[in-house]
């Protein structure tokens, strides 16, 4: 039964078979869209904030579940193919970090394929916890460890992890200095950080090293650094106007709607109706998720 034959409601049941988050295409079979639809091609290029990275406007967060050097697709033991499904399906950033264990996975599933055919950001883990103690040490060597696993000269973007305190910018500038020194010597091509407060993003947004920026947003507050998304809005439209590379996360509210269609939906509307978020990545976990996304957001309305 073609699309055009089955009610809303009826499609959008038959669009639940994977639990994620996505993008969307340009047409369905060869068929423009409606006038009333502007569809949004997740594998278009887009750019992070002044950076120069280029990449696509769909990323595939390989940390789903992350800690500890494990997530949902190391433990399930699938993640080199899944990654490399991704890619031959058109996604082209990947977003790997230390304390998810992707590193080595990511490096070995995209190997073969030109280096400048995809993006690659990574995360240092930096306070208590999270990875072993031993194996943090200064940013120099720990950066020299991840071009090893990811089997790469270059990174295109390292990030501070999960930063909490609203005092991170001054507590942790020698990390941040060392990254400021990786990029001046083309190690890596852009630095920044992830924040899981609301203190966090606002001192990342006042602060002029940040280049790019992982957010947490989605229009119900679920698993956001505010109940509130109205708060955090302006925060984000701040960054975006000075140039910070943006980058969508928990747009399903770290799983908690991968159930519903309708939340789903409207999520990835919400944050792609922003204009100031540059791209999302989604947590896959099996290849039906990754095309269930593309088609969801093929008919999905953008305003």
């Amino acid at each position: 039964m073609g699309t055009k034959n089955l009610t809303r409601r009826q499609f959008m049941a038959t669009m639940t078979a994977g639990a994620g988050t996505m993008l969307l295409g340009n047409v369905i079979n060869g068929a423009e869209p409606s006038p009333a639809m502007k569809a949004v091609d997740p594998f278009k290029k887009v750019t992070l904030g002044k950076t120069g990275i280029q990449t696509t406007l769909l990323g595939m967060g390989t940390g789903y579940n992350g800690y500890n050097r494990t997530s949902s697709i190391t433990r399930s033991g699938i993640a080199e193919t899944i990654i490399r499904q991704a890619y031959e399906k058109g996604i082209r950033f990947f977003d790997c970090a230390d304390s998810y264990g992707t590193n080595p996975f990511t490096g070995a599933a995209l190997k073969g394929i030109p280096r400048e055919n995809y993006t690659i950001g990574t995360k240092m883990w930096i306070t208590p916890g999270g990875v072993p103690e031993n194996e943090k040490g200064e940013a120099t060597k720990v950066i020299d460890r991840f071009r090893r696993e990811l089997n790469t000269d270059y990174i295109d973007l390292v990030q501070i992890h999960c930063m909490i305190s609203g005092g991170w910018t001054d507590e942790h500038k020698k990390f941040m200095d060392d990254l400021e020194d990786l990029k001046a010597k083309n190690i890596i091509l852009a630095h920044g950080v992830s924040v899981h407060s609301f203190e966090a993003l606002e001192a990342a947004a006042t602060s002029q090293w940040v280049d790019v920026i992982h957010v947490r947003i989605n229009p119900y507050g679920e698993n956001m650094d505010k109940k509130d998304p109205a708060l955090v809005l302006p925060v984000i439209d701040k960054m975006h106007k000075d140039g910070k590379g943006v980058i969508g996360m928990k747009l399903v509210g770290g799983g908690k709607f991968n159930n519903d269609p309708e939340k789903i939906n409207r999520s990835l509307k919400y944050v792609l109706d922003l204009g100031t978020v540059d791209m999302i990545i989604i947590g896959f976990e099996n290849t039906g998720q990754i095309d269930d996304y593309i088609n969801r957001m093929k008919i999905i309305n953008k305003a």
